[in-house]
């Protein structure tokens, strides 16, 4: 299991998109409709902050009681019909879907938008057994048709424009229409329609999952999950461990907060509420279904200093408002959770060793903390990750020298007045029009888009000294 998207360093990952004009006209774009959008919805629930008063304590109460919950949910599922597979890690859950699938002797599959199943890895695994995995959520379809990965967690092609999609289609499907968005959508729907009817198993995420009942709640805007849920004879829901509620009564406030954070509307296009297969006498739905819970390092998240990350409800609303989300789109993160909450869960999830960037693209302005709806402090916790980091000597080798360089002369006052007085010299003779005549590391990456002060060749500790008897 891998969260990684790319292959390619950071900042190689980030100087390609920053010179991607399409994905950030397409990313402001999003961000100013969404934003604008949101806040009308805001506006129009009223009360909002004690909206997101509520949504957090309701996700607290969860994580605070999830065993009980987790173990009620499990009962009501089986009560119906169902089954409940709990996997501890990525391969236990994606080794689990591929024995029904087994089981099913499945050639053909069809999904709904999960980024769990993406989290795990479930495509790539059941490719391994030649079943064909086919993405039936637009956006999904369009990258998966190009070999491409998410770049949103609600929007997934945000990165693409038109232009390119129409390209896509037109090498990979033989598309020959014209590029406006209803003829390319109406090709795609007719291309997967008999997908849906030859499918043996569908495989959808879950927003929320409702204890009391054992039912799960699907939000969607396209009519994809409804035939992906019960025209297979075979239904499979993924859900992270944390994603349920007590009752309807929690989800209904959580559905509000999440239609209004995520796209700015006050629902989505469809709210989908399953429970359990097919009963006798009933004429649609599947035969069997099955509820995979998936761990993956939630419950040493639930331990941990970090554990209110966990009340997050997918909404994508820090990425809509986050200014470094704006500049490098979801591709420079490398994973698939991009953004300020990516920044907080990619290296809880995957590690240091491959998301140690991750927290350091992030002004901490602070900007993704104000829209959370569930009023988790993401800043503060993209901070805890770099004071752990550090704790951890996990600092580049010239930072290290540096900060030991600087704590030397910062503890001698006699280094320091020297340093000062010779900086300013310095300065005032080597830089010319704002550039130094070496540019490496911080410094580097600063005078690309900036200037240096030009100096005057006089210290502070020289000024104030000539003008202290004033």
């Amino acid at each position: 299991m891998s969260l990684k998207t790319s292959n390619l360093a950071f900042k190689e990952r980030v100087n390609h998109e920053v010179n991607n004009e399409i994905m950030r006209k397409a990313v402001v774009k999003a961000q100013e409709t969404i934003g604008a959008n949101r806040q009308k919805m805001v506006d129009e629930l009223g009360h909002w902050e004690e909206w997101r008063d509520l949504a957090k304590q309701i996700r607290n109460h969860v994580l605070q009681n999830l065993d009980a919950y987790l173990y009620q949910l499990s009962e009501n599922v089986i009560k119906n019909g169902g089954h409940v597979f709990f996997a501890e890690t990525a391969e236990e859950a994606t080794n689990y879907i591929r024995r029904i699938a087994r089981e099913k002797n499945a050639k053909k599959i069809v999904k709904s938008k999960s980024m769990v199943t993406e989290e795990i890895g479930l495509n790539a695994v059941l490719e391994q057994d030649n079943i064909q995995v086919i993405e039936t959520d637009l956006g999904e379809y369009l990258l998966q048709i190009s070999g491409d990965k998410p770049s949103h967690i609600v929007v997934p092609a945000i990165h693409k424009d038109r232009h390119q999609i129409r390209k896509d289609l037109h090498e990979k499907l033989g598309y020959e229409g014209a590029e406006t968005p209803e003829d390319m959508t109406l090709f795609v729907r007719k291309k997967i329609r008999q997908d849906f009817l030859e499918a043996d198993i569908g495989i959808s995420g879950c927003n929320f999952a409702v204890a009391e009942t054992g039912s799960v709640c699907l939000v969607t805007n396209e009519g994809n999950l409804r035939l992906a849920t019960t025209l297979p004879k075979t239904h499979i829901a993924v859900m992270g461990m944390e994603r349920l509620a007590p009752t309807f009564q929690e989800v209904d406030v959580l559905i509000t907060m999440l239609a209004r954070s995520a796209v700015g509307a006050k629902l989505t296009g469809y709210n989908t509420w399953l429970t359990g297969p097919r009963l006798e006498g009933e004429t649609d739905g599947p035969e069997d279904f099955h509820l995979v819970i998936v761990d993956n390092g939630r419950s040493d998240i639930l331990a941990s200093e970090f554990k209110e990350v966990l009340r997050c409800i997918r909404c994508g609303a820090c990425l809509n408002t986050c200014p470094a989300y704006r500049q490098i789109g979801g591709h420079g993160y490398g994973s698939i959770y991009p953004g300020p909450i990516g920044a907080v869960i990619s290296p809880l999830l995957g590690g240091y060793e491959e998301f140690k960037d991750l927290p350091y693209a992030c002004s901490l302005c602070t900007a993704c903390n104000s829209v959370c709806p569930v009023r988790i402090p993401l800043a503060q916790l993209i901070n805890k990750h770099r004071e752990k980091m550090v704790a951890q000597n996990l600092r580049p080798p010239l930072e290290k020298l540096s900060i030991l360089g600087f704590n030397f002369a910062n503890s001698h006052p006699a280094v320091w007045k020297v340093g000062v007085n010779m900086g300013a010299k310095l300065m005032n003779k080597l830089i010319k029009d704002g550039k130094a005549p070496i540019s490496v590391g911080a410094l580097g990456e600063w005078t690309k888009a900036r200037n240096l002060p030009q100096s005057d060749g006089e210290s502070f500790r020289d000024w104030f000294k000539k003008r202290g008897s004033n």
